[in-house]
């Protein structure tokens, strides 16, 4: 690894600590040629995993693309990136446990959408609207009911 300020090889890691979402690992470093400090964060590489579209097409799964959908849909709300962050964990988790190498792509959007109902539903109904191809307005007036219903039904 070299120091992203001088390009020098001669790095030293100052510490060590297991991220929040306990599957990455962030290591605070310090080049030992000017000495700036940077982080770095460590993850699994998920290479294998195959996201099966719905026309049956193949293609490696994206976490950058799952993570600029998630950044769309919770655009000016009160959400932070680390939420998100420990949300594409979790799902990820959740998707790698009920499946091997591939993933249905209407899997991952399901994943998602249960988080997001419960964490802000405004978000939720933004995500669904691009995931769910609402084909008009009665559709959606449809999907905002149902969340409202069970909202309520939570709260009884």
């Amino acid at each position: 690894m070299r120091c992203p300020k001088c390009s020098s090889i001669e790095i030293k890691v100052l510490d060590t600590r297991t991220g929040k979402n306990e599957t990455s690992i962030r290591r605070r470093r310090e080049c030992l040629n000017c000495g700036y400090r940077f982080t770095t964060i460590e993850e699994v590489l998920r290479a294998d995993l195959q996201v099966v579209k719905r026309d049956g097409r193949r293609e490696d799964f994206d976490r950058a693309k799952m993570l600029g959908g998630l950044k769309k849909a919770v655009e000016k709300r009160p959400i932070d990136v680390m939420q998100i962050e420990m949300m594409i964990a979790d799902v990820l988790a959740s998707l790698e446990k009920e499946f091997d190498h591939e993933i249905p792509a209407h899997a991952i959007g399901e994943q998602i959408m249960l988080r997001l109902k419960h964490l802000d539903q405004i978000a939720y109904v933004r995500y669904a609207s691009v995931y769910k191809d609402f084909r008009d307005l009665a559709e959606l007036a449809k999907e905002i009911n149902e969340l409202k219903a069970s909202t309520e039904d939570a709260q009884a």
